[in-house]
Order: structure tokens, then C-alpha cells, then sequence
């Protein structure tokens, strides 16, 4: 945006001189064209800036990707973790996804730790959570949800953790979904029409 708008202002300034001296009126041939050419870039950064201003910022959200692996048939697919992950970030999420440690043995017969998960999700190493073996993902999402102020995707109602956590039971904490004809649904509390997605 500054570069598009020194541009403007040199084709200007060269514009004007260019027309105040016959010794320089030639100029006229380059900065006549600069002008035009920088108020077209420059409306077009100022859109750009305005839509992105326009956007909601990024909200972190926490998917339980050993429950949303289930949500199309109830066979574990790493399809619907995929797909929701890339639903949420269109709807201007920023998602994170945490796995029980046995995710990889249902998924694919082996164990896939958080670098494998974060391939198959094309999400950052950072942002794909497998925790350690013998312990639940449970406390660990609902700790990162709690940290980040975040929602958690999941159709898990977490009751076993209300005491620690009893914002679990607040409405819009945890948002469950599924398939229905073949497409994913959120349970949000807000209309998803237009995003390929529909509420419950």
C-alpha cells in the first residue's frame, strides 16, 4: 500500500512539473501513463486492505481428531478430520487437532505420531497434538481450549471432566457435528449457508 501510494504522488509530482515548464513538457509522455497506471494500483491495494480489514480475525478452535474421525459412518477416516479441518479454515479458524495415541493404529494398523498427522493434515507441526501413550487426549484438548479460549470440535459432551472443566457444559464450548447427504455440519450458533456447510 506506501509503495503504491509513492508511486501515485512521484507520477503526480512529475505530472505537474511537466506541465508547468515547456522544457520539460516531454515528461509528460511518461508520467501522464504513471499516473493512471498508479491510481488503478492503488485502488486495487485499498480494496485489498479494506477487504481484509473487513474479515473477522482469526479464532483459534480445537478439533478432538480421534472423535471427528468417526463422524461419516463410524469407521475411523482421517478423510473427516481432513475435511473439517479445512472447513473451519475457510469459516476463519484457525484449527489445531489432537489425537489419542492410538489414532494411527485405527486409522492406518501403525502408529502415526504428530509430524505424520500434521502431513496428512497440511497443518503446522505446532498446531497437531498425539498424547503420549496410556493417557486420554481429553484433559490435554480441553487444557488447550481453556489456554487458547477456544471452542472444541468434538461430539463428545466431556462429562467426565465437568468438574475441571465446567465450561464444557456452557453452550457454543463444545460444538458437535457430523455428516448428513454426505456433507459436514457444525452445531454453531450461526448461519453457515454460503460456506458449503450447514448448522444443526
Amino acid at each position: 500500500m506506501i509503495v503504491s501510494v509513492l508511486l501515485f504522488l512521484v507520477s503526480l509530482i512529475g505530472a505537474a512539473i511537466a506541465m508547468s515548464s515547456p522544457v520539460w513538457s516531454d515528461l509528460i509522455l511518461l508520467a501522464g501513463p504513471s499516473v493512471i497506471a498508479s491510481i488503478f494500483i492503488l485502488f486495487a491495494e485499498a480494496r485489498k486492505w479494506i477487504n481484509a480489514k473487513g474479515r473477522l480475525p482469526s479464532r483459534s478452535i480445537v478439533i478432538d481428531g480421534s472423535n471427528v474421525m468417526y463422524w461419516h459412518d463410524g469407521t475411523p477416516r482421517i478423510e473427516c478430520v481432513q475435511e473439517a479441518v479445512r472447513c473451519l479454515a475457510e469459516l476463519g479458524f484457525r484449527p489445531g487437532v489432537m489425537f489419542d495415541a492410538n489414532a494411527g493404529h485405527l486409522l492406518a494398523g501403525t502408529y502415526r505420531s504428530a509430524k505424520a498427522m500434521s502431513k496428512l493434515l497440511d497443518l503446522p507441526l505446532e498446531r497437531v497434538m498425539v498424547v503420549p501413550k496410556g493417557s486420554p487426549a481429553d484433559p490435554y484438548i480441553l487444557k488447550a481450549a481453556r489456554e487458547m479460549g477456544a471452542p472444541v470440535i468434538s461430539n463428545d459432551r466431556f462429562r467426565e471432566w465437568a468438574r475441571d472443566y465446567p465450561e464444557v457444559a456452557e453452550p457454543g464450548h463444545v460444538v458437535g457435528g457430523g455428516y448428513r447427504q454426505g456433507r459436514l455440519w457444525f452445531d454453531f450458533d450461526f448461519d453457515l449457508e454460503g460456506k458449503g456447510l450447514r448448522a444443526a
